[in-house]
């Protein structure tokens, strides 16, 4: 088993999978199941375990990790929300041995797998199965989850009525809702477990990138030369800056930064330096402001062909029709500025941002507690879980920062958004707790 990494299937494609990949589904459960056992026995702490198995193939899950565990020489109980429903769960619910409660009257256990129901489920769970599971969950002292925890939208992440898990076992790959709240935050710690299914998809799990070092050849040129265009709060374009230059940029140059506290940066008055061909990406929106002259820097930033990071204010003045589709630009909008450009929706985050990244031309870059990256070509990647201390003024423009740089660098526009995501949520791990934007740039150089 694994950390949660990898290809993000959706309900569909999982099946889809599962049916490809040559083995018999019997096989796969008893792996499924098995993996699911190993779990219970590594974190369980050998205490005695209640299995509740629901009358589908997540059942069945669950029949063969109770089974196994039993034979590994645990305390196991069984209890069924119904009688198995399906050839694969009858086979496997035949080869346990031990009596089977009724879940409305089950008896809490300190380890509680829930292998009720998995990725399969789009309705509210039924009172008669919702309120045994939350009372045998709050009285357990760990919950293991099969696959998702039963109540969850595979899909989309949303509470169907779920009881929190401390772990989550998927199998075969990562499912959205382990990455999209309030998903995610009932998942608990997820692992990936190898069932031998061959997983291929446009979505995967955000992971550390690939950001080799400076060279001996390597000068302030050809590491990067970020613009940072500012106005109105020229705090805001500070931390933007700073946070460049920590991010490796080798030249920073600001328009409408302060004139002091920015010792590595060359402030310039208006926008002549976007002339210049060194300029490897242009950053604007953080504390650029509103008005008409705002307006216009956005403008003159849009047709200056260089590689684009638009957050804070520009998204409020953008017009996205006015994006060129054919130089890397990334925008960086939280959910009030993503609803002002492309509108209110009922698709998931996924499809939300998914269908921005195609009309803008653009990677979006769709932040919130599950950030969502998106980019024209339909690649998706989503970003685990990051510190809810993230969540104070400034952090956005540290971020725009960071993408900038690594813009500037020559990544493409995904992958530039991807490790800004990445080195923005390692530096606030780092940071710790109670921490404002300024304290990330101090990790950042860490982080690279």
């Amino acid at each position: 088993m694994k950390c949660l990494s990898g290809p993000v299937l959706t309900a569909t494609e999982m099946r889809a999978a599962e049916l490809a990949c040559g083995a018999p589904l019997d096989v796969l459960m008893e792996r499924a199941g098995a993996a699911l056992a190993q779990a219970v026995w590594r974190f369980g702490n050998g205490a005695p375990v209640l299995v509740l198995c629901g009358p589908g193939n997540n059942g069945g899950d669950g029949y063969v990790a109770a089974r196994i565990l039993r034979e590994q020489g645990l305390s196991v109980r069984v209890a069924a929300s119904g009688p198995p429903a399906t050839d694969l769960s009858r086979a496997v619910a035949g080869l346990w041995d031990g009596p089977v409660e009724a879940l409305a009257d089950a008896i809490p256990a300190p380890v509680l797998v829930d292998a009720l129901f998995g990725t399969g489920l789009t309705r509210a769970l039924p009172p008669e199965i919702e309120r045994p599971l939350h009372r045998v969950a709050k009285a357990a002292q760990f919950v293991v989850a099969a696959d998702v925890p039963s109540g969850l939208g595979t899909d989309d992440g949303a509470d169907l009525g779920a009881a929190r898990a401390e772990l989550t076992v998927t199998f075969g790959a990562a499912k959205p809702a382990h990455l999209l709240q309030p998903g995610a935050g009932l998942c608990g710690t997820v692992l990936v477990a190898d069932i031998g299914i061959a997983t291929e998809s446009d979505m995967d799990v955000l992971a550390r990138p690939a950001l080799p070092q400076p060279t001996a050849v390597d000068h302030k040129y050809t590491r990067g030369m970020v613009v940072v265009i500012g106005s109105a709060m020229k705090g805001a374009a500070a931390l933007s800056a700073i946070a460049a230059e920590r991010s490796g940029a080798g030249y920073v140059a600001g328009v409408g930064l302060p004139e002091v506290g920015l010792p590595h940066a060359i402030v310039h008055r208006d926008l002549g330096v976007l002339g210049d061909k060194r300029v490897g990406a242009v950053v604007i929106g953080p504390g650029l402001g509103r008005d008409a002259a705002a307006s216009d820097m956005l403008d003159q930033a849009l047709a200056s062909s260089h590689r684009l990071v638009i957050d804070g204010d520009a998204l409020v003045l953008l017009d996205v029709t006015k994006i060129d589709h054919a130089i890397p630009t990334i925008l960086t909008p939280h959910a009030g500025e993503f609803e002002r450009l492309f509108g209110a929706s009922g698709g998931n985050k996924i499809e939300r941002a998914r269908e921005a990244a195609q009309r803008s031309g653009a990677t979006v870059v769709f932040k919130g507690a599950d950030t969502v990256i998106a980019s024209p070509d339909g690649r998706v990647t989503l970003a685990p879980p990051a510190s809810a201390w993230l969540s104070t003024a400034g952090t956005g423009d540290v971020l725009a920062g960071i993408a900038g740089a690594m813009l500037a660098r020559g990544l493409g526009s995904h992958e530039a958004a991807c490790a800004a995501v990445w080195l923005h949520g390692e530096a606030a791990r780092r940071a710790g707790s109670g921490i404002i934007a300024d304290d990330l740039l101090q990790h950042l150089g860490a982080c690279l």
